[in-house]
């Protein structure tokens, strides 16, 4: 099974789903969106997968550092927009596994998807 998980490398919850995963003996590959970006096809799937709303960060501090002009009337576009700019904006972790998707960590969601 191929899993992946995307996030950034000093976010503490990409840390406990990283632990997680390596405890439950997932093997997974980590992508860096932040070192590595992250492109649209990507991004235009996780919506409409999860819906823009999950995907992207609002209560993130670099979301919220936006001039109000750019936050407000924020449609897909224009999130999709930032989020390429500025992949922080991005919820976190994003994990991909034979097409299922999870975004956020939580425990008994993680052992839902892997039936541990």
């Amino acid at each position: 099974m191929a899993v992946t998980i995307y996030g950034i490398k000093n976010c503490d919850t990409m840390k406990k789903a990283c632990s997680w995963l390596e405890e439950h003996g997932v093997a997974y590959e980590f992508h860096d969106y932040k070192a590595l970006g992250i492109d649209r096809a990507h991004l235009e799937d996780w919506i409409d997968k999860a819906g823009l709303d999950t995907v992207l960060n609002r209560a993130g501090t670099t979301f919220r550092k936006l001039p109000d002009a750019e936050r407000e009337n924020l449609n897909r576009e224009k999130a999709i927009a930032l989020m390429l700019d500025q992949p922080s904006m991005i919820k976190r972790p994003v994990l991909e596994t034979e097409g299922k998707l999870l975004i956020g960590f939580k425990p008994e969601n993680y052992a839902d998807m892997f039936g541990r």
